[in-house]
């Protein structure tokens, strides 16, 4: 039975209240970013001083002057007045405020990570139709970060392997393009970590020599535990420390309030949690990263050849090729799914429609792989603005 649309006003005030607060954290988060940094540079500042005095220091004690030219020396400083000094330093001060505030105006755009806020319009509706079956589900603007439509957008959700979106962003932030046909080396451990957890894996083995390059795409398309954990490893360190980063990223996001993960694969835990909200965030962030965007719009890819695997391994991003012949007024450019009992199906797209805007689209709790593609096609459909045929509702 189709569930009749509710204009309730309460409802979005109450939302737009929700919306104020997480924005004032997130500008406070800012300053407090902001703060750090000028701290720091006060403190750079004061070692440099220092190390100015002591070698200047070092340089005068070693030389032998003679009397006279350190009796004209005092001279000539007792000669400059209070008055000339003090004038000397207000002015040098004043030239280093400027400076420091001119590069800190040409450099702050460059340093701040941006942090993404998608706002609600008098034009946003919600999800209401029999078509969508998701549970929870936002469609974003991408272009004027506005959300177009949306139901339980701001509740909690388990978003499974979705979560490897995040962990492309975050190696591919910590790995130099110069370090992608470096090789990692995969272990028993690693293997065995997927295989108990019951992951979907690429297939790497023990002792296989993998270049980094191919554990970002066995991570994106094929959704492999081993590649996952792997490039964590090779990029942190450990697959614990590349969580650390990973929940940093979050938090430079401005989202670490409403989702918090405890590995890099999406493997269930209570406390491994997100919104569809959050998950559109992320995918804002890692498809304005070059490699990211490469990797996450990528169909087929085939891996490598080794020695365990002379003809590489051939792996794919099924939501795109099951996708791609369907009409969504567009184009899918880059997805992941995602499942666990828990979560159910889910999956974040980015796509264009037929003028170019960008969006985004993420759904929670459908009730297969088919089902969550077609809950995406439907939303494309239904609710972006200026499909022939469809009304916004």
């Amino acid at each position: 039975m189709t569930e009749p649309y509710i204009d309730d006003s309460d409802e979005e005030m109450e939302y737009l209240i929700r919306y104020e607060r997480r924005k004032r954290i997130r500008y406070e988060r800012q300053r407090r970013m902001r703060r750090r940094r000028i701290i720091k540079r006060c403190l750079y500042l004061g070692i440099f001083a220092v190390v100015v005095a002591v070698g200047v220091t070092a340089v005068v004690s070693g030389r032998k002057q003679r009397a006279d030219d350190i009796l004209t020396t005092v001279q000539k400083v007792e000669n400059v007045t209070m008055t000339e000094l003090v004038d000397a330093l207000k002015r040098a001060d004043a030239a280093r405020k400027e400076d420091t505030d001119a590069k800190t105006d040409e450099s702050e755009p460059e340093e701040e990570t941006p942090v993404y806020s998608f706002v609600s319009t008098p034009d946003t509706v919600s999800i209401y139709s029999e078509e969508v079956i998701s549970s929870n589900a936002i469609l974003v603007d991408a272009g004027k970060d506005t959300i177009v439509a949306s139901k339980g957008a701001n509740e909690r959700i388990y978003p499974a392997s979705m979560t490897k979106v995040l962990t492309a962003l975050v190696a591919a932030e910590q790995i130099a393009e110069e370090d992608l046909d470096d090789t990692f080396t995969m272990t028993l451990e690693i293997t065995d970590y997927a295989y108990v957890n019951d992951c979907s894996s690429v297939g790497f083995l023990d002792e296989e020599k993998i270049p980094v390059r191919d554990l970002f795409y066995g991570t994106i398309l094929h959704s492999g535990g081993d590649a996952a954990v792997g490039l964590a490893t090779y990029a942190a360190g450990s697959h614990e420390a590349f969580v650390d980063l990973m929940n940093e990223k979050l938090e430079t996001l401005g989202i670490a309030d409403s989702t918090h993960f405890t590995n890099c694969v999406g493997i269930h835990d209570e406390n491994h949690y997100s919104t569809v909200y959050d998950m559109a965030v992320i995918m804002k962030a890692a498809m304005e990263n070059e490699f990211c965007r490469e990797v996450l719009s990528a169909h087929t890819y085939t891996t490598t050849s080794t020695a365990q695997h002379p003809d590489g391994i051939p792996i794919s991003n099924w939501f795109l090729r099951k996708i791609e012949d369907k009409d969504t007024g567009g184009e899918v450019l880059g997805a992941k799914t995602g499942y666990t009992d828990q979560s159910k199906n889910c999956a974040v797209s980015y796509g264009t429609s037929g003028d170019g805007t960008p969006y985004i689209c993420v759904t929670a709790g459908s009730t297969s792989n088919w089902r969550c593609i077609y809950d995406h096609v439907e939303i494309y459909n239904r609710y972006v603005p200026g499909r022939d045929g469809y009304a916004r509702r």
